[in-house]
């Protein structure tokens, strides 16, 4: 069954309802494709998020643009996109987007989310949690 703006996985009600709106269309296509529930919704997030990031909203009043030009843009202090959790042949690592040698390594996962939820915040980045198949389980937002 479809979700829609009334009936949605409860793990997405936090969100901002404009991101909340486009992460189940997402979730909804990823379910149309075969994906697991749980995946999509993961998945749904993250993309709906980074969707947020890319296009934001209209602004809404003068004041709002306002503080906007004057506040330095999120990505400003980005050195990358992402980080991310992902298993190796020996335990976890933390690896940037699109980079193939680790920043750090760990024996367990629960070692290396710990490190990423502290780079995420730190950096003002996302962490992006793999699975032990390399599938993407969840992500952190600063």
């Amino acid at each position: 069954m479809p979700w829609n703006k009334q009936d949605y996985p409860v793990s997405m009600k936090n969100l901002e309802p404009r991101v909340r709106h486009k992460a189940i269309e997402i979730a909804n296509a990823l379910l149309d494709d075969g994906y697991e529930e749980g995946r999509s919704i993961a998945i749904a997030t993250a993309k709906a998020e980074e969707w947020d990031e890319n296009h934001p909203a209209p602004e809404s009043s003068k004041s709002d643009s306002t503080e906007r030009r004057h506040s330095e843009p999120v990505s400003s202090s980005k050195s990358h996109d992402n980080i991310h959790v992902v298993p190796t042949d020996s335990g976890w690592a933390i690896k940037e987007e699109g980079k193939s040698t680790y920043l750090s390594t760990f024996d367990t996962k629960a070692e290396a989310v710990d490190k990423a939820k502290e780079l995420s915040k730190k950096q003002n980045i996302r962490a992006i949690i793999h699975n032990q198949d390399g599938q993407i389980a969840s992500s952190i937002k600063p």
